[in-house]
């Protein structure tokens, strides 16, 4: 279907359901549901934090911060030779994020956007939709933040949608559908805060 005829509620229906949007290219105005048989999430407890990533952290040379530049974030994602974030898809995060369900972690160097990730948040489920650096671990250093606050808030469940190499290495898991659909379903019966007091 056309990207500009998913509405907000839709989207956040078809997130309930298991499935997400993506388009083909940056151009593309059509979009597809995505429903993988096999799916990524990396469980809040299990994020490994490799001795590398544990230097940068202590060096503190990145500044975090959250929802500051929600579209900059997106951007950065979008910012690759392929992708799937075409413009209906990040105008639709866009209205997400303004409605209080999408949400972004930055990570800045100086007065420059370094790195982010961005996602939606429904009951004390995450989903992560993608992730972005221009300088090296900036976007492990936003995941580590992201989960740190997942588990401040009290969610349940991070969804990575697919597993990667790099999600892998981080404590990223593969489960089946099915795990995946139970999960999913405890996880929107909890309720959960992206902004924990403290």
């Amino acid at each position: 279907m056309r990207g500009e005829d998913i509405s907000p509620e839709l989207l956040l229906e078809a997130y309930r359901q298991g499935v997400f949007p993506m388009a083909e290219s940056r151009d593309d105005p059509e979009v597809f549901w995505v429903d993988p048989k096999r799916r990524g999430i990396i469980p809040l407890d299990g994020f490994h934090v490799s001795r590398s990533l544990a230097r940068t952290l202590r060096r503190d040379r990145f500044r975090v911060s959250f929802d500051a530049d929600f579209a900059g974030v997106v951007a950065g994602c979008a910012e690759r030779d392929e992708t799937w974030i075409s413009g209906p898809i990040a105008s639709l995060y866009a209205e997400l994020h303004r409605r209080g369900n999408a949400h972004s972690a930055e990570v800045w160097d100086g007065s420059e956007l370094a790195g982010g990730v961005y996602g939606v948040a429904l009951g004390a489920a995450f989903f992560g939709e993608s992730m972005f650096s221009r300088r090296t671990d900036a976007s492990k250093v936003a995941l580590c933040h992201l989960i740190r606050r997942l588990k401040d808030g009290g969610f349940r469940l991070f969804d990575t949608q697919f597993l990667t190499a790099h999600l892998a290495s981080l404590g990223g898991l593969e489960i089946s559908r099915a795990l995946y659909r139970r999960l999913l379903n405890e996880a929107l019966a909890c309720h959960a805060v992206f902004d924990p007091v403290g």
